[in-house]
Order: structure tokens, then sequence, then C-alpha cells
């Protein structure tokens, strides 16, 4: 049995609200992970783990909600693009919630060890990819495959960046093997920063997808 229109457009609000509350939940763990690392605050790494859990339930309810509309509604075309782009969408927002975590649990390793070098391109990086999950989410909201483009184009940047701070670390650590664990735990967190980077260009290429219908992988 299908529902009427308006109720189907009414669900499939709330499936982009949720959505985008899942996204503002991502941003703000992204945020204070950096927060974490550069002030050595072990108490805010842990509670960034434990909020990990509404974020992966919250995917669920999306998913479910989904679901619930293509079983309900059998909607075609762009509506069923719009669904399974959602879906796809909010599994991304949740490994992204999970390389935040990551570099939190990387903050409660490290202890009160002090950081082998001042945080200048990592914090950048973190920035690069919260403006990226912004307009991604933007362009999801309006539909924009020009936009998605757009912001995949910029993982380059995040890309590069990593690059640079991985070469740094490895010099380092090359120069005095007695640093070598420091800088491990910088390099886990790039690492993290820059498949959250990789995850939003997924999103991309899920609005493209939505937009024209046409699956293509992006940066390669």
């Amino acid at each position: 049995m299908t529902v009427s229109r308006p109720v189907f457009d009414r669900e499939l609000n709330e499936v982009r609200d949720n959505l985008l509350r899942m996204g503002s939940l991502v941003d703000t763990a992204i945020d204070r992970s950096m927060g974490a690392l550069a002030n050595r605050d072990v108490s805010l790494a842990r509670q960034i783990v434990a909020d990990d859990q509404p974020i992966n339930e919250l995917r669920f309810k999306i998913e479910e909600e989904c679901l619930a509309l293509i079983a309900t509604q059998q909607p075609a075309a762009g509506d069923l693009r719009t669904i399974i782009a959602a879906i796809n969408i909010v599994n991304d927002l949740e490994r992204m919630a999970d390389h935040a975590t990551g570099i939190a649990k990387t903050v409660i390793r490290m202890g009160d060890e002090p950081l082998l070098k001042p945080l200048v391109d990592l914090p950048r990086m973190a920035e690069m990819a919260r403006a990226m999950l912004k307009r991604s989410l933007d362009a999801f909201l309006a539909h924009d495959a020009e936009a998605a483009r757009a912001v995949a184009a910029q993982d380059d940047d995040i890309d590069h960046t990593y690059r640079a701070v991985f070469d740094e670390l490895l010099a380092i650590m090359a120069r005095d093997p007695a640093t070598i664990p420091r800088g491990t735990y910088l390099l886990w967190c790039g690492h993290n920063l820059e498949r959250i980077g990789d995850r939003v260009t997924n999103i991309a290429e899920r609005v493209i997808f939505m937009t024209t219908g046409t699956m293509k992988e992006l940066n390669v």
C-alpha cells in the first residue's frame, strides 16, 4: 500500500532533516577531536568516543526511514535516487565520525606526552574537511551536481597537505628514532583527517548520482 504524495514528501523531508542533523554531529566531532588533540584533553577525548554511539544510532534510524519509504511508496527515478543517495551518505557520515573518534582515541593513548611538533597543518586539514562537508551537504539539499564536483576537487588540497605532513614527520623520526612513538600518533591523526576528506568525496559522488543518474568515481 502506497502513501500519498504529501505524506511521502513530509517523510522524505524528515530524512533530509535527520541527515543534516547527523552532519552537524559529525562536524562537531571533528572540531572537538582537534580541540582534544591541541589541548591534550583526555577527558574531552573520552567524551567524543562516548558520543559516537548516538551518531551510529541516528545512522540506523535514517536507513530505516529510507527503507520504509522504498517499501511503502515504491518511488521511481529521481525520488529513488535521492533515497539511495541518503542511505549511502549517512554511511559515509558515520565513518567520518569513526575517524574523528580515531583521533580522540589517539589523544587518549598519548596521555601526557608532549606533541612532537606544533599543530599547524593538521588543524588546517580539519578546517578544509569541515568546509567540504558543509558544502557537500548543501549540494545534496540543492541537488547541485556542479557544486558537488567542486567539493570533490578540493580533496586534492587535503591530500597534498597530508603528504607534506607525512614527509615532515618521517624525516623527523628518521633523524631521531626516539621520536617515532610521538610521530606515529600525529601520523594516525593525519591519516584520519585524510580519510574524512575521502568520505566527503564519496558524498559528492552520491549527489552527482542523485542529480544525473550517473555514478562516477571522482579523484581517481
